[in-house]
This record gives C-alpha cells, structure tokens and sequence, in this order.
C-alpha cells in the first residue's frame, strides 16, 4: 500500500513539469515573447536557490515531511492557475514570470520532501526508491504526449491548466503517504530554521566535490529544456514536446535497473557513467547540426534520460546514506538547491548567452552550441574523477 501511494504521488508530481516545462520555450515564442525566454528560465532557480533548504529544516525539525509535500502542492497548482492565466489573458509578460517565480518558491522543496518521506517509509529504502522515483518519470511522459497529441498544446497554456490538475492530485494524494515526523529535534538558531547548517556538510572534502560538480553539470543541462525543443522543431520535428518525451521513457529503463546497479558498483563509479555517457549525449546533438539528421538529436535525448537518472538517483541514495538522520532534510534541500537553482540559474544565463551568441538566425550554430556543452561536461567528469576519493565500495554499502 505505502508503495502504491508513493509511486502515484510520484507519477502526478512528474507529471506536472512534464506538461509545460518541455513546451514552454515553444508557448512563450507563438506569442511572440522569445525575447522573455532566458528571464523565465533565470526566474525559477532564482526562488529556488533558498527555499529547498529551509523546506529541509522545517521537515527535520518542525514539520512533518509528507504533510509540507501536501500543502505545498495545492498551493503550487493555484498558483500555476493564475501564472497560465495571465499568458493566456494577454498580460505584461512580468506577470507571467512573477508568479512562475512564486511556484518555484513553493515547489524547490518538493521533490527533496518525497526523497525523504520515501527512503524513510518504504521497508528496503535503497532498492524500492528508484521502482517508486520511476512513477514520476512515467508521469513526465504521460503529460508530454498528452500536451503534444491529446491536447494539442505544444504552443498553448492550456498546458499550464492541465499541470496544475496534475499537481492539486499529487498534493491531495500525498495526506495518505507514511508519516515521516522531523527527527532533528527544534532549530535553536535562525541560521539552523533556514536550513543554513547544511553547508557544514561542504566541510567534507567528498561532499564538496559532488555538490560542486553537481551544479557546474547542471549548468549545460539547462539547454536540454531551453533549447532542446526548439532544436528538434529547426530539424522538423511537428511534435517536439511529445518526442522529448524520449529522455523520460529510457529513464523508466535506467530506474529499474539503477538500484542493483548501486548495490554492484562504487557510487564514484556510477556517476562517472553519468557523466561520461553525458559527454557523448551532446556530442550526438552537436553530430545533428551537422548534417541536419534529426535521429542523432533524438538519440542524444533518449541517452540524457539515462544519465539523468544515474546520476540524480545515486546522488540522493548517496545523501541519505552519508548524512546523518537530524540532516538528511536539510542535505537532499542542499541538493535540490544546487540541481535546481544554483545550477540552472547559471544555465539560464550561460546557455541563453550561448544561444544568442553562436546560433544564427538562418538556423547555423547549433554544433558548436552542443559541442561547447559537451566539452563542459567533460570538465565535470575530470574534476570529480581527479578530485572525488569515496569510502569504496563495501564501506558505502554499509
């Protein structure tokens, strides 16, 4: 039962983005706002760069996780009813961006409050949460195909509305997860409510190694959202937002196997892959421009679903494994805040900058777009192959 109710919280939650994060670049440009693009993709980790760890404190010392995941929802999906509202009414496009800015204030914690809540409630933590993680994926590539071939709404808000169904589900579905109460015991310190005592794990040689390669390679997979649709739609694709629903379906393939995969081999070694295989995942959609073949970009789409979630999900099964209970809120918090906002907020600005600066207006650029990408990921794979040390393999089992 508790693993049922936590994979269909995962499979709405998913599918929430998955209905208008593909699309939106496509959405804001039929309305002639691709100008607002980069603002946009600056905004959310903008408000997502502090909120990830004080959701983290409250839910290890005041909060319960499950009940903070529940409420957030339903005021994300009210509000991404009233961001939608004001694309679709023709307001200042500030209005559209402001409260985009608000739902990702409320949502930076979510996704960090199911990691906890699951790897706490279900019997075999380490196993079992990539099985229920993969509901979220499913749910991704559901509200993709929906917004491409159900509601024909690959340049329309009425993506946005169908997301926020999406996310009022997940949060109501969320009063029937596991009861996961705060296990660090109330704040003393203003510092300690902000979730602030999570950069004490950076004290930590190996933890500052992956916290800071986990925002520098999240930097280049910004463009994967940013410009990834918009690529496919220049090689000819009518339905971009439902064939980058790709990446999600070879993800559902990664999560079955990634538990065992976990149990095999050092966590260094796994996000080695993840980054190797990242390399050569932009390199393919460099490949693409070349010769204009859309196949090599969408190969490169179908393998970012796997690095993705070699890395991410090792990432927070390594976090709860290395961290303390009192502080497992606050760390999966300090990951969310670099995957989601410190990362992305360069990405925005660094690739957005890129984007303008070597792709044409004729369509030319696009190889050396994805090339430059690939080679920072490169830069990632060698500082933490350099950098990294770990405890080896039978020590991080344990």
């Amino acid at each position: 039962m508790i693993f049922a109710v936590l994979w269909a919280v995962f499979f709405f939650h998913g599918m929430t983005p998955g209905f208008w994060l593909p699309a939106l670049t496509n959405i804001l440009t039929a309305r002639g706002l691709a100008d607002w693009v980069p603002a946009v993709f600056v905004i959310t980790p903008v408000c997502s760069l502090i909120s990830p760890l004080i959701g983290g404190a409250l839910a290890d010392q005041r909060v319960p996780a499950d009940r903070l995941f529940a409420w957030s929802s339903i005021l994300c999906s009210m509000v991404l009813v009233l961001a939608f509202s004001c694309l679709d009414a023709g307001w200042h496009p500030a209005w559209f961006v402001g409260m985009l800015g608000l739902y990702s204030l409320l949502s930076g914690p979510t996704w960090g409050l199911l990691a906890t809540v699951s790897l706490n409630g279900l019997s075999h933590g380490e196993r079992q949460f990539p099985l229920v993680r993969v509901g979220a994926t499913i749910g991704w590539v559901a509200g993709g195909l929906l917004t491409s071939f159900l509601l024909h709404a690959d340049t329309s808000p009425v993506a946005g509305y169908a997301s926020a169904a999406a996310r009022l589900m997940s949060g109501v579905l969320a009063f029937a997860m596991p009861h996961t109460p705060p296990l660090g015991g109330a704040g003393t310190s203003l510092k300690s409510r902000l979730g602030l005592d999570a950069f004490s794990l950076m004290k930590q040689r190996d933890h500052a190694v992956f916290f800071g390669v986990t925002a520098l390679f999240s930097i280049p997979l910004s463009a994967f959202y940013m410009y990834g649709p918009e690529f496919l739609k220049v090689l000819g694709d009518a339905h971009p937002t439902g064939t980058m629903t790709i990446a999600q379906i070879l993800e559902v393939v990664a999560m079955v196997v990634v538990g065992s995969v976990m149990t095999r081999y050092r966590v260094k070694t796994v996000l080695l892959w993840a980054l190797g295989f990242s390399v050569l995942r932009f390199a393919m959609s460099a490949y693409a421009g070349v010769h204009g073949a859309i196949g090599w970009h969408m190969a490169g789409v179908a393998l970012h679903g796997v690095c993705y979630t070699f890395y991410f999900i090792t990432a927070q099964v390594f976090l709860d494994r290395r961290v303390d209970p009192g502080m497992k809120g606050q760390a999966q918090g300090l990951l969310a805040m670099v995957s989601g906002g410190v990362g992305p907020l360069l990405g925005a600005m660094i690739c957005g900058w890129l984007r303008g600066h070597v792709v044409g207006t004729d369509g030319g650029g696009w190889t050396l777009f994805w090339a430059i990408l690939a080679a920072m990921i490169g830069v990632c794979f060698v500082i933490f192959a350099t950098l990294y040390q770990g405890r080896g393999r039978g020590r991080e089992a344990q």
